[in-house]
């Protein structure tokens, strides 16, 4: 590594060329709405919702608060049961602890790598009408197989939650991801692909729970002179300012898409024969974000020998998640399939993919693995 070489991350924040974020930015400042409310706040909700073709949307200050109010919005309490893919970061099932329900950990499928139908069928089987809601994850960008999903989901009368924080821009058979479910969850933390530094959003077809999710997130207060609180609330609610960063975002989403693709298919073309290299599925409905490009290695060389030989370089990579079941804090919870996504935890790597980098930078990376075999 030379001393000049400037480090390549895995996927940073990218703003426009053209400034747009700044011009919302400068908006809240001059109208002097710095607050958790103003013009950005409802345009964004109402770009956002347009965008993925949601007819509401409730911006707030990350995906896990929304998840979380989606799961009280749907009347999850204490003692039911959320099915939860074992596959994700652990944002997604936090807010089940939070609303003191149990998760029930489901394995992924190989041709997907997201939650797998048969083991959501199988879970069904076991604990009947104690699931109250399933949790679906989008992960990497790669869509899960809806409409196997939503067949279960349907048949016994249980909502879904789609946790589509990674998948922005993602679609499966021409619907985006995170409008499959009764409700819709997007990220805009500092890696995703659009970001206002933190944030994340709910969106629903259905108004009134909309409604009481900005309810909710603004500390529950009843319209009354005085302040006053007839449920629990929560400091949820998104600032202005934020919201001005994510609409100038939202126009280039298409460009961020079209540039995470472009990276990924880099990646297959110079690495994908190389022996014991599998990437990441990509279905004929699915029509990814691309948010991380993934491969799995089946061969002598493991994730960690790329990670540290691209570390030894200045360009940051990352382990595929841990499952949840196999965390620490939530090893005590079921967990129902076989063993894949550990396979795919123990056996995959994140490459770099940040959309601010040159095909010079792919090339020094795709250089560097080969070396190796």
């Amino acid at each position: 590594m030379t001393e000049t070489s400037e480090k390549i991350w895995l996927a940073s924040p990218h703003m426009s060329d053209e400034g747009y974020e700044m011009q919302y930015v400068q908006e809240a400042f001059d109208s002097n709405w710095i607050a958790p409310l103003g013009t950005n706040v409802n345009e964004f909700e109402k770009e956002l919702a347009s965008k993925v073709g949601a007819d509401h949307a409730a911006a707030l200050t990350s995906g896990t608060g929304a998840i979380h109010l989606a799961l009280m919005a749907a009347g999850v309490g204490e003692g039911d049961i959320v099915l939860c893919p074992t596959l994700t970061f652990s944002a997604t099932a936090n807010p089940i602890i939070y609303v003191n329900a149990t998760p029930v950990f489901i394995d992924s499928d190989y041709e997907t790598w997201n939650m797998d139908p048969n083991a959501v069928e199988a879970a069904f089987e076991k604990y009947g009408d104690k699931i109250k809601a399933v949790l679906v994850v989008h992960l990497y960008g790669l869509s899960a197989d809806m409409d196997k999903i939503m067949a279960i989901c349907n048949k016994y009368n249980v909502p879904v939650i789609e946790d589509a924080a990674e998948s922005l821009g993602a679609y499966y058979k021409g619907q985006h991801t995170g409008t499959f479910g009764e409700f819709g969850i997007f990220s805009f933390n500092g890696n995703k692909i659009i970001t206002t530094s933190g944030g994340g959003m709910l969106v629903s077809n259905n108004e009134e729970k909309v409604k009481k999710v900005r309810f909710w997130s603004t500390q529950s207060r009843d319209q009354a002179r005085h302040y006053q609180h007839s449920e629990l609330g929560f400091n949820y609610r998104m600032s202005n300012v934020v919201a001005g960063i994510g609409r100038g975002q939202l126009r280039v989403l298409e460009q961020r898409v079209a540039k995470k693709k472009h990276i990924f298919e880099y990646y297959k073309r110079e690495l994908g024969h190389l022996e014991g290299i599998k990437f990441m599925p990509v279905n004929e409905w699915d029509e990814p974000n691309y948010w991380l490009s993934c491969m799995t290695l089946s061969g002598k060389i493991k994730p960690l020998d790329i990670m540290e030989k691209l570390e030894a370089n200045n360009i940051e990579s990352r382990p595929v998640w841990k499952p949840m079941h196999l965390q620490p804090f939530f090893e005590e919870y079921d967990y129902i399939g076989n063993d894949v996504s550990q396979q795919l935890f123990e056996n995959g790597i994140c490459l770099p993919s940040d959309t601010k980098m040159t095909d010079q930078d792919l090339e020094r990376i795709c250089g560097l693995i080969k070396e190796m075999w």
